[in-house]
C-alpha cells in the first residue's frame, strides 16, 4: 500500500470517540443522488430534529449540477429511506431523484432516469415484475494498480468463488459491505468472489420495479463508502484492465407473476424471443457511455456472449440470455440476462427489459443464433 494509502487511514483510529458522543433527539440525514454523468454518486448531510418517520419528514433540498458546462440550481427529491450503516441509528440515507429547480411543475424536466422507470413500473404493476441483479466491481489501490497484486506479477489465476491470500484479495471489503447493505436494508442477497483477484460480485433482489434500481444504485454508494474506510477504489469499469479475461457485468435477472408460475416457461421463451428481435437497441442501453464499453466486453471469449448477435441456451453462461437449468427442469421461474456491463444504469435496464418483454410488439432486428 503506498505512502497516500496509509496516510488516508490514519485518522479512522479516533474516529470512535466522535462517533460516540451524543446528540439528544436530532437525526443527521445524508442525501445521495446519481451525478450528472448518471454514473457516480454525490452525498451531503444535513441536521433533522428528529428521526424520520418516513419520507414526509425529509425536506428537499437544492443543489448544483453541472450542465452543458454551466452550473444549474436543481432539487433533490428524497424518494426512498435507508438506515445509516456509518454512523447508525436514529441517522439515514435518502435516495433522491433530481429534478431542475426552474421548472413547475417540478419533474416535467427529467435529469435523471429513475421518474420514466417508475411509469413504466406502474403501467406494468399487475405482471408483478421482479428483478435480481449481480454487481460485479474490481478493487484498486490508489496507484492505480488492482488491489493487493503483488509486484513484478502479471496476471494473478483465475479466483472464481476462490478462498486463500494467494487467490483473491479484499474479501474484508465485500464482508462489511455486505454487512452494510443488511443493516441499511438493501435487499442484498449473497456475494462472491469473481474471476480477477481484487474482483468481487454482489447480488441485489429479488426486488419488485422500480425498488431494484433504488436498492441497487444505494449498494453502490455503500460500496463506495465502505472503500473509503479501507483506502481503496471500487470500479465499476466493464473492462478494467488489459487482460483477455477480467471484464466485469451486472447480469440481470427478471421474472413476471406468470413466469414464476407453473408453465411459465412458455412466457419465458416469448420474452426471449422479443428480446432477440430488440438486441441493439438494448446494448445501446446496457452501459453508461451508449454501447461502447460493452463492445470490449462482449467478445465471445469464457462466459461473455457476441456483442453483434444474440444468443439463447439453457444453462449456458456463453450466451446474451440464459436459462437457468433448474427453471428448465421445473417448467417456470426467471432468466438471466448477461448483457448489462458493470457500470450501466439499473433503471434504464429494468425498464427496456420492460418495455421489450410486456410493453412492445417486436420489430425485425437480430435473429436468435
Amino acid at each position: 500500500m503506498s505512502v497516500l494509502s496509509e496516510s488516508l487511514s490514519l485518522h479512522k483510529t479516533v474516529r470512535e470517540h466522535y462517533l460516540s458522543l451524543a446528540s439528544g433527539t436530532e437525526c443527521q440525514v445524508t442525501y445521495v443522488w446519481i451525478d450528472e454523468a448518471g454514473e457516480k454518486l454525490q452525498c451531503k448531510t444535513r441536521t433533522l430534529k428528529k428521526e424520520p418517520t418516513g419520507l414526509r419528514d425529509i425536506a428537499e433540498w437544492d443543489t448544483v449540477w453541472l450542465d452543458c458546462g454551466t452550473l444549474i440550481e436543481v432539487t433533490l427529491v428524497p424518494v426512498k429511506m435507508f438506515r445509516d450503516p456509518f454512523i447508525l441509528d436514529p441517522n439515514k440515507l435518502v435516495l433522491c431523484e433530481v429534478v431542475d429547480s426552474n421548472c413547475v411543475p417540478k419533474g416535467n424536466i427529467e435529469l435523471n432516469n429513475r421518474s420514466k422507470c417508475a411509469k413504466v413500473m406502474e403501467a406494468v404493476r399487475e405482471f408483478q415484475p421482479w428483478f435480481g441483479m449481480e454487481q460485479e466491481y474490481t478493487l484498486f489501490g490508489l496507484d492505480g494498480r488492482p488491489f493487493g497484486w503483488p509486484p513484478l506479477v502479471g496476471f494473478p489465476a483465475i479466483a472464481n468463488c476462490a478462498v486463500g491470500i494467494d487467490r483473491v484479495y479484499g474479501r474484508d471489503i465485500c464482508i462489511c459491505h455486505y454487512k452494510a447493505c443488511l443493516y441499511a436494508g438493501v435487499r442484498i442477497c449473497g456475494t462472491n468472489a469473481e474471476a480477477l483477484a481484487s474482483q468481487w460480485e454482489f447480488q441485489v433482489g429479488p426486488c419488485e420495479g422500480i425498488e431494484m434500481g433504488d436498492d441497487l444504485w444505494m449498494a453502490r454508494y455503500i460500496l463506495h463508502r465502505v472503500c473509503e474506510d479501507f483506502g481503496v477504489v471500487a470500479s465499476l469499469d466493464p473492462k478494467p484492465i488489459e487482460v483477455d479475461v477480467g471484464t466485469a457485468g451486472c447480469h440481470t435477472n427478471f421474472s413476471t407473476k406468470e413466469m414464476r408460475s407453473p408453465g411459465g416457461l412458455q412466457y419465458i421463451k416469448d420474452a426471449i424471443r422479443r428480446l432477440s428481435k430488440r438486441h441493439s437497441q438494448h446494448l445501446r442501453v446496457y452501459d453508461a457511455h451508449d454501447g461502447a464499453d460493452n463492445m470490449s466486453r462482449l467478445t465471445s471469449e469464457l462466459t461473455t456472449s457476441s456483442y453483434n448477435k444474440f444468443s439463447t441456451a439453457i444453462a449456458s453462461r456463453a450466451v446474451s440470455v440464459r436459462i437457468p437449468g433448474h427453471v428448465s427442469r421445473m417448467g417456470c421461474g426467471y432468466f438471466e440476462d448477461r448483457r448489462p456491463a458493470a457500470n450501466c444504469d439499473p433503471y434504464t435496464v429494468t425498464r427496456a427489459l420492460v418495455e421489450t418483454c410486456l410493453l412492445e410488439t417486436p420489430g425485425k432486428d437480430d435473429d436468435v443464433q
